[in-house]
């Protein structure tokens, strides 16, 4: 049922913060655009009926959306509402009979994975999982054991085809654009290969802390929050081969081969951070090791790779809030190498703007034989009606493209890389807010000329 559109869309967690934030400014933006025009089931615990979620949904639209009356009247034609427990099969019939003919419905559990095995179960033993398919939202596990389990549970109710693994990211049109711009552009293929490409790196700072979610980032820490799933589906997207075809299947295998040629973290590969003040937060445990911060050097073991080395940075309280890449090349070995002051190199912003930058070699002022490095920067406009991340990703559920998702395979062996690392004890060095993390990133986990650290220009 890969291309079947769904006629139904359940989704459980109505009242949370996830649905206030994220889902139904996505599913209003659906409706607006045409795309969504089927009933809209919100299902969640408590004392909340249709009234109080249409309420619930205005405000989060008014608040985190471009609200206009005659959508969001069109908005409320499509929304129910069914209360209960999720580990009372009375809900589940309830469901089923909101559901009315939809065949195809799509079951989104936006709430913690704690609550799938209890809510898989019941959507079997009710029916509604027949011909239905379900999204499930990350933090998918917590290591290799973990995401297997809820494979396991996942796919002995549903076939692969009908789940979808939500990473938010790869509905990022500007990370999407890195497979499309290597791919589309025909000046890149040539030199992005271990012979010219010296080494690859990627930044996501954030300039602020855990912001009163210490008991959800205790247990979590960077490497699991936005490294194992984020920051790899960036480099994957940065070094995976050209697919056969432009199918899903063919786009996901060779993310997967990628995954596969990768080296798992070693200590020697890491150093992680934890910022001054973060032992104060709440809900954090007493001396805690969760890192804040970390640095990672990867490499991978393929024929166009071999050699070249990849590194990962991500953390909180950092100088700003910006996603980065930067690939560097090597010197063309030639009668002008000794005057080459700094390796050419590509610059892709992804957040909080979107910008592409050749840093191109060209004569120092008033020197003839000295040069200085110079950027030719683009920046990209996104289209008028440009879709946020949810609603790309939930539109592509809905119409059965499983190209923005996780596959099994894919989920399983980004956790093998980073698993025997977070099952060690190693150690978290501290350093202040509004630097680029500890000290020793510098002198262990420190790309050849040196970390690319973003500015942001100042409104």
């Amino acid at each position: 049922m890969a291309q079947v559109n769904s006629d139904a869309l359940v989704f459980y967690g109505a009242t949370g913060d996830l649905a206030f934030k994220k889902i139904f400014p996505a599913l209003f933006l659906m409706i607006k655009r045409g795309h969504l025009h089927v009933p809209i089931i919100g299902v969640a615990r408590g004392d909340y009926d249709l009234e109080k979620l249409r309420l619930r949904a205005k405000e989060s639209i008014q608040r985190y959306g471009n609200f206009e009356e005659e959508t969001f009247a069109r908005f409320l034609e499509l929304l129910a509402f069914v209360g209960g427990d999720y580990t009372d099969p009375q809900t589940f019939l309830r469901v089923r009979e909101a559901l009315g003919a939809a065949k195809h419905p799509t079951h989104y559990l936006a709430i913690p994975p704690i609550l799938f095995p209890s809510i898989i179960a019941q959507l079997e033993q009710s029916g509604c999982a027949k011909g239905a398919r379900v999204i499930v939202e990350k933090p998918f596990g917590t290591d290799y054991s973990s995401a297997s389990d809820l494979n396991k549970l996942l796919l002995s109710k549903f076939s692969e085809s009908s789940v979808y693994r939500i990473d938010h990211y790869l509905g990022k049109r500007p990370v999407n654009n890195l497979v499309f711009f290597r791919f589309v552009n025909s000046l890149l293929e040539p030199v992005w290969n271990k012979k010219h490409v010296e080494s690859m790196q990627i930044t996501m700072a954030e300039d602020f802390g855990i912001q009163s979610r210490g008991a959800f980032y205790d247990v979590t820490g960077t490497i699991r929050d936005v490294i194992q799933n984020h920051l790899f589906q960036i480099l994957c997207n940065l070094t995976m081969e050209p697919p056969q075809t432009l199918d899903s299947e063919s786009i996901r295998d060779e993310k997967v081969k990628v995954l596969k040629a990768i080296t798992p973290l070693r200590a020697q590969d890491v150093v992680r951070g934890q910022y001054k003040g973060y032992l104060q937060e709440k809900a954090v445990s007493e001396g805690s090791k969760t890192e804040t911060f970390a640095a990672i050097r990867l490499h991978i073991n393929s024929p166009r790779w071999d050699g070249v080395p990849f590194f990962i940075r991500a953390g909180k309280h950092l100088p700003v809030t910006c996603t980065e890449i930067l690939v560097r090349f090597k010197h063309l070995p030639s009668a002008y190498s000794s005057i080459a002051s700094k390796p050419n190199h590509i610059r892709f912003r992804i957040s909080p703007d979107v910008t592409v930058a050749f840093g191109m070699l060209i004569m120092a002022p008033e020197e003839d034989m000295a040069s200085v490095l110079s950027e030719v920067q683009g920046n990209p406009t996104p289209f008028p009606k440009e879709k946020d991340a949810y609603e790309r990703v939930l539109t592509d559920a809905m119409a059965g493209d499983p190209t923005h998702f996780a596959r099994q395979d894919y989920v399983e062996e980004a956790w093998k890389l980073v698993d025997d690392y977070l099952h060690s004890d190693s150690p978290v060095f501290a350093y202040d807010p509004g630097t680029w993390g500890p000290e020793e990133v510098n002198e262990l986990i420190c790309p050849p000329g040196g970390w690319n650290n973003p500015t942001l220009q100042k409104k």
